[in-house]
């Protein structure tokens, strides 16, 4: 199969979408998100959806601040005691957003991230999930190697 990476066929899209990550960024900064955090949602859409390049690149960028063994049980974050009522919140906004359950999962779900983390955290996690799902399919579909 040749390569059709998506990011070199239509650069212009593709900078749109960097400069949608890089919105998030300064956003996720202005409202207070931990580093750790934005990771978090990063990694754990990136196992839902099973981009690995994804999942390379911000488990690489995690390990500048997070602990291995919280990167390790990530995938069964509900099983532990390791990640705060915000993580948990925001990992639950996440999977929302990358799963699309039905309406009143999704109800719930966004109720408790806005009690929890506030409606301008909220509102830049969803952000965050809507981006990586973004650049997820972006990696599978241009078949991104992990090198």
């Amino acid at each position: 199969m040749s390569d059709c990476y998506l990011d070199k066929a239509e650069p212009a899209a593709y900078a749109a979408l960097g400069s949608t990550a890089a919105a998030v960024t300064e956003a996720a900064k202005r409202v207070g998100l931990d580093r750790r955090l934005v990771e978090l949602v990063n990694i754990r859409v990136s196992q839902l959806n099973g981009c690995a390049f994804c999942l390379d690149l911000h488990h690489r960028r995690a390990l500048a601040g997070e602990e291995p063994r919280r990167l390790a049980v990530l995938e069964a974050w509900r099983e532990t005691t390791l990640f705060s009522e915000a993580e948990q919140a925001a990992l639950v906004l996440a999977e929302s957003i990358t799963r699309l359950p039905s309406h009143d999962e999704r109800c719930r779900a966004e109720a408790r991230a806005r009690r929890v983390l506030g409606d301008e955290a909220y509102s830049v996690v969803a952000w965050v999930a809507v981006t990586i799902n973004a650049f997820n399919r972006l990696s599978m579909t241009s078949h991104h190697p992990v090198g």
